[in-house]
């Protein structure tokens, strides 16, 4: 067991647990942020997406050792109000359906479109590689990224 100081959504935290546990698992059982969700556990599917100092990562193999002193920001804390572009966009679209994969989607668009504010669709198509949406909504997810990019 190790004590870990962590910035999470502007906040700081203190977790006393094994090095090895993935932030997925400090997040959500520790700290009770259930917004992030629990995939696949292998970083196949991008549910469990987080950004770490504004890079989108997925949480469910990432280390809490690893974190050190870089800021993460979970689905939570992207917006206080739920008004982020990308969130707006999502809205406007009627993105989700069973809504499963939708945080961790949302922080990969968010992430993609801080780096770059007007991405082609081949950019976008390569940003979104590896997050899954069993529903299938993907047309849906890259014209709510267009207009985030336009609201943005």
């Amino acid at each position: 067991m190790a004590t870990f100081s962590l910035n999470i959504n502007g906040k700081d935290h203190q977790v006393e647990l094994d090095p090895n546990t993935p932030i997925l698992w400090v997040l959500r059982d520790h700290l009770n942020m259930l917004g992030t969700k629990y995939g696949c556990g292998i970083a196949q599917c991008g549910a469990c997406t987080i950004h770490l100092d504004g890079i989108a990562m997925r949480s469910c193999i990432l280390p809490v050792s690893a974190i050190k002193d870089k800021k993460i920001t979970t689905i939570e804390g992207l917006s206080e109000n739920g008004n982020h572009p990308v969130q707006q966009a999502w809205l406007e679209h009627d993105v989700p359906q069973c809504g499963y994969c939708q945080a961790g989607q949302i922080m990969s668009a968010a992430a993609l479109l801080k780096d770059n504010p007007n991405p082609t669709d081949k950019e976008i198509d390569a940003a979104m590689n590896g997050n899954i949406c069993r529903c299938g909504t993907y047309s849906r997810i890259k014209k709510a990224i267009k207009t985030a990019s336009e609201i943005g």
